[in-house]
């Protein structure tokens, strides 16, 4: 496959004016297709992030805020400028200019690499950036239906997995794609199913650190009154398929191939991540601010890179950008801790683990997005979050976030820990 890089770039060195720093990290617990958040549109997922990120978890700087970068990937529906409705909902002044970002799954760690150039560059001391969706509430299309469907049947297009999840260049879902590579590179339905049911265990062995370290609550109106403000619920904790920790390998080996569906096909709705609805947000500053307003960053942004392959081979995108980020920051692979790998399906880990000979025991330590759940304008920034969280609880010094997207793409980012006070 052809690499193209985008960019790369690197801030080591920048003095503490310009040092872009993870200051706070939030997220919603992800809820599923028709779950629990099936009534909060995105921006209200988003505001939730953002107003826990801001004024709980780095209140000192809240007057700093210069500018939001929020991903967001179904949009269709959701009203004008969705990130500025996030912003003005968690309470950030109308002055603040918001600018939505769509690069499909990797649109929440893109929003983090553009807040980490701004305070680079100096143009905001203090950045908002994160990521929402709601894919329940994607809407349905009706193709046609403004000029008029005079005669026969028309067709409900499903927004969902048409603008998310769907590749226009081969007319393909993307799950087609990571069949493609499964089987170029020999990976077996057993190992994917294997590192599925490692995901889900570790996301489970997480639970108490995702609970202290990343998840704030969201207050849920009646189910008899939806639209009722009055909350009544908290949602609290991700919600998962009903696979069993005892039971998961069998179960998984059970599930039918999803999008080869012969004897051949290895992709399950068991191996690949699920459907859902969730944001999660940070607060970028610069090194100095942080310091002077008395917040004790979680990580420092070191380098951020983007690469690009053909559409077909999106999955192994991230094997790309992590070279290109590591090399930005002066750093080889021998010098990374920890790794977070967006689990799109499970054979997008696994092949991008093979290509760069990444020890197990490295990646996705508290398990990704096939037990999680991956909410595509979320999951950048919840990767870079969580491994901004292990990073700061002292589980490691340096850490490389990457995420693919639909098109041939991959952001990545390279943390260091910062020391403590």
């Amino acid at each position: 496959a052809l690499l193209t890089t985008i960019m790369a770039a690197s801030f080591a060195g920048l003095g503490e004016a310009a040092a872009p720093v993870i200051a706070s990290y939030a997220r919603t617990a992800f809820g599923s297709l028709n779950g629990a958040l099936r009534t909060v549109t995105a921006p209200q997922l988003g505001a939730v992030a953002i107003k826990a990120a801001v004024f709980e978890r780095a209140a000192p700087l809240a007057e700093s805020v210069g500018e939001v970068f929020v991903g967001n990937v179904l949009s269709a529906g959701v009203g004008q400028a969705p990130a500025t409705q996030a912003a003005r909902f968690a309470g950030l002044g109308d002055a603040t200019p918001s600018t939505t970002v769509n690069k499909v799954c990797a649109s929440g760690a893109k929003a983090i690499a553009m807040a980490a150039q701004a305070v680079a560059l100096q143009t905001h001391a203090c950045v908002v950036a994160g990521g929402m969706e709601s894919m329940t509430r994607a809407p349905y299309y009706v193709p046609r239906a403004r000029e008029g469907l005079r005669l026969g049947d028309g067709a409900l297009v499903d927004g969902l997995v048409r603008d998310g999840l769907w590749d226009p260049y081969d007319d393909k879902h993307m799950g087609s794609c990571a069949e493609t590579i499964a089987r170029e590179m020999g990976i077996s339905r057993a190992e994917q199913d294997d590192y599925a049911a490692r995901s889900y265990e570790r996301a489970r062995a997480a639970r108490g650190f995702h609970a202290e370290h990343e998840i704030i609550a969201v207050e849920l109106p009646s189910k008899s009154r939806a639209s009722s403000s009055k909350p009544v619920a908290s949602f609290v904790a991700d919600e998962e398929p009903a696979v069993t920790a005892n039971g998961a390998r069998d179960a998984l080996a059970a599930l039918r191939p999803a999008f080869q569906r012969d004897a051949a096909g290895t992709v399950t709705a068991g191996n690949a991540s699920t459907i859902n609805d969730g944001a999660a947000a940070v607060v970028v500053a610069s090194r100095r601010l942080a310091r002077e307003r008395g917040v004790h960053a979680l990580a420092e942004i070191v380098a951020v890179a983007d690469a690009q392959t053909d559409p077909e081979h999106f999955t192994v995108a991230p094997a790309l950008a992590i070279p290109k980020a590591l090399a930005a920051a002066g750093l080889a692979l021998s010098d990374v801790d920890l790794f977070e790998i967006n689990e799109a399906f499970a054979v997008v880990a696994l092949a991008n683990a093979q290509r760069l000979g990444l020890a197990p025991d490295t990646l996705n330590v508290h398990g990704g997005a096939v037990a999680i759940g991956h909410p595509i304008g979320a999951s950048g920034t919840r990767i870079v979050g969580t491994l901004a969280a292990a990073l700061h609880a002292g589980l490691g010094n340096v850490g490389v976030a990457a995420i693919c997207n639909g098109g041939g793409g991959a952001t990545a980012l390279v943390l260091r820990r910062c020391s403590p006070p």
